[in-house]
């Protein structure tokens, strides 16, 4: 494993880590889960991200209570608000009554006294800028939250923010967590610029596209059982075009010696700005599988004939 900086800040992170979304609580049982973590962790993992609104609180209370078995100076733990945990108009978004709540929730449900990475989930147009960050602001001060960022926010959100920020002498975000895959270059053009500018670091979900950079899916069929099966993630992606891109993409892989997925990570992973790419796992061998991209450094060739493959 190697850890790369987050940004300006001088926090640490492993470039390949772990997340909870849909599993945790969700598609893999508990002893699956405490498994898989281990894994991750003995693997060199340290960064375990995670969101209130992941099965309604359930991933986050599954973590918890395997927390006790690490030393906690070793985890960078994150959680998220915005989307609703409730039916009350106060439950959604990124009002100071609701992060704060929130925050104090996770806390519960992971049973520790800090998080260290907070994210306002998505923007909220409901809530002046200013709001939200005088309210994490306070909350890194009393120790609760180590660092806040965003997650999937424009580039002129980003620039907003900061202003308000360096305005009003805030804590400001340190991190942005995007979607953003070799299927997926949508930030490139402007939020990858202006996270660069402000020297935030750039935390990826997705970047395996959904499962479509595995390669389980070349074949145009349906496997029982996949995201594409029990969910609309995909719905729409598996055109002639597609396809044709992801049997070259896997044919790739295979010259280098290299599963699609190992591929996919290491691709992102040799983006300038990159901070870690997260990755799912439905059981430990999926885990060690994808902790390997973080030793594949891709010749520039390689880099050049993926770029062609899967223009912007």
């Amino acid at each position: 494993m190697n850890y790369r900086k987050m940004g300006r800040s001088g926090l640490k992170l492993s470039s390949v880590s772990l997340g909870g979304w849909i599993t945790f609580g969700g598609t893999v049982d508990e002893d699956a889960a405490r498994a898989i973590v281990r894994t991750a962790v003995d693997g060199g993992v340290n960064y375990l991200d995670f969101a209130d609104v992941y099965a309604l609180g359930k991933a986050e209370e599954v973590m918890g209570r395997m927390l006790g078995d690490y030393r906690r100076e070793d985890l960078v733990l994150s959680s998220k608000c915005f989307w609703p945990m409730g039916k009350g108009p106060n439950d959604r978004g990124l009002s100071r009554k609701h992060i704060v709540e929130s925050v104090e929730a996770s806390l519960k449900r992971f049973g520790t006294d800090y998080i260290d990475l907070y994210f306002c989930h998505r923007e909220d147009p409901d809530t002046d800028l200013e709001e939200t960050a005088r309210a994490l602001d306070d909350l890194v001060s009393a120790g609760k939250l180590l660092y806040w960022g965003t997650s999937v926010w424009s580039a002129g959100r980003l620039k907003e923010a900061a202003e308000v920020c360096d305005r009003r002498n805030l804590v400001g975000a340190s991190v942005e967590q995007p979607p953003y895959s070799l299927m997926d270059r949508g930030i490139e053009a402007e939020v990858l610029p202006e996270v660069r500018e402000q020297g935030m670091g750039v935390v990826c979900w997705s970047p395996l596209a959904g499962g479509l950079l595995t390669g389980k899916y070349d074949s145009g069929e349906v496997p029982a059982g996949s995201r594409a099966d029990v969910t609309s993630w995909l719905d729409g992606q598996l055109t002639p075009k597609n396809l044709e891109r992801l049997r070259a993409f896997s044919a790739l892989a295979a010259e280098l010696g290299l599963q699609p997925s190992q591929l996919a990570l290491a691709w992102v992973l040799a983006q300038d700005g990159i901070t870690s790419v997260i990755t799912g796992a439905t059981d430990p061998a999926q885990v060690t599988m994808n902790l390997k991209a973080a030793e594949v450094e891709l010749e520039p060739a390689v880099l050049m004939r993926l770029g062609e493959l899967f223009p912007v």
